[in-house]
């Protein structure tokens, strides 16, 4: 089993309050939980109005697999979503047996 996370930090530049946030937080996590399957939680920042932290997991039975996936996740964000900057990425990927 291989268990894959990742940690987008984005900026959300037309954000003016929390609620203009969690507006853009709540459609992203929803569409990228339906398009490709994976986990999605807001985790860090929450009090921030600009900056949003989101985990993203996804569970799959091969590597390559699941950093595609990620990949997809990563792809989609820039290309649909012009009032939001990914601008950090950092992944992990573990390997259960």
């Amino acid at each position: 089993m291989v268990l894959a996370t990742m940690l987008l930090r984005l900026h959300l530049q037309g954000s003016q309050s929390l609620k203009d946030k969690r507006q853009v937080v709540k459609s992203l996590s929803a569409r990228l939980g339906n398009q490709f399957g994976v986990s999605v939680a807001e985790i860090g920042e929450l009090e921030t109005w600009q900056i949003a932290e989101l985990g993203v997991a996804v569970v799959s039975n091969q590597v390559s697999h699941a950093e595609r996936v990620l990949d997809s996740v990563i792809k989609y964000v820039e290309d649909t979503r012009p009032d939001v900057e990914i601008v950090d990425v950092a992944r992990d990927v573990l390997t259960v047996f």
